[in-house]
């Protein structure tokens, strides 16, 4: 820890303009895939995650590509290498102690006007992440053609390659992937998206919601609304309060599944052998009873 102090401090305290020093920190790792947490300090405090597999440069790219929309996201400080990876840090957030009704409205609108922004075609100029899985972002000229390559095929090979999937439900996923100009729904505008927008990925602070763990790219908004509750529900006011902002297609219940396929793919290539993961190819084979 003391190591990490000695890079972290100078650089919050470069960012700042004055004199920076650590008083304590909490421990968020149990909250995230990943290792983090917030180093306590005056006037700030500045959240840290660490990225074992290369620079945060992506995520720091896209946490500008938003600010740059008006998206509400935590204020940047800078990278820092540590032994064993990459430390990302921004400034802190103070969350609330429990979600209100407004505060959840809050998720709905902040996602809804982000969804406002839209590009010319699916994809970004630059790649990144899904939790730990690089994220191809290469642009496509449809929907169907950058959900199967960019994001089922890739996910499924790494599936595949981790021993988690076997080849019966690998040939399920092929079948989708191969129907999906008939499941895709009404060709949509690429909208800019969270990207990995479950719940746990929007602070809720007394100024309303912040995006966090952004992996952005232009695609189809109901790809969002699917992770909102992907993995425990969320109250109907934050759908409610997002079509006060921009619709939804009445045809999202019927495909919330089908977007959900690719962060299945995901979880089981991560975590696959484990309790937590395994589970996940019950909801891949259903997702292949609906859809195949």
């Amino acid at each position: 820890m003391r190591e990490f102090l000695a890079r972290i401090e100078p650089v919050v305290a470069a960012h700042l303009g004055v004199p920076w020093r650590v008083s304590g920190f909490t421990d968020l790792g149990d909250r995230a895939s990943h290792r983090c947490g917030i180093f306590h300090g005056s006037p700030i405090g500045v959240f840290a995650k660490l990225n074992t597999g290369g620079e945060t440069g992506p995520e720091l790219r896209g946490l500008s590509l938003l600010r740059r929309h008006g998206a509400p996201v935590p204020t940047p400080i800078g990278e820092v290498p540590v032994p064993g990876g990459t430390l990302l840090l921004q400034k802190a957030i103070p969350e609330t102690a429990e979600r209100t009704p407004a505060d959840w409205a809050g998720i709905g609108r902040v996602l809804g006007t982000l969804h406002r922004v839209y590009g010319e075609c699916f994809g970004l100029h630059f790649d990144g992440f899904f939790g730990p899985l690089p994220q191809d972002n290469r642009p496509c000229p449809d929907w169907p053609s950058f959900y199967a390559s960019r994001r089922l095929e890739p996910l499924l090979r790494r599936a595949v390659d981790a021993g988690h999937l076997d080849s019966s439900l690998a040939a399920g996923v092929t079948r989708v992937i191969d129907r999906l100009p008939l499941l895709c729904g009404p060709s949509p505008r690429p909208a800019l998206l969270h990207g990995d927008a479950q719940q746990n990925n929007f602070l809720t602070a007394s100024d309303g919601a912040y995006l966090v763990d952004v992996s952005p790219y232009y695609g189809h908004p109901e790809v969002d609304l699917a992770l909102l509750d992907y993995f425990a529900p969320v109250p109907p006011i934050v759908f409610d309060t997002y079509r006060s902002v921009t619709p939804i297609d009445p045809g999202f219940p019927a495909r919330r599944q089908l977007w959900r396929l690719a962060g299945y793919l995901a979880v089981i290539t991560v975590d696959g052998a484990s309790d937590f993961g395994r589970p996940f190819l019950g909801r891949v084979a259903d997702v292949l009873k609906r859809y195949s």
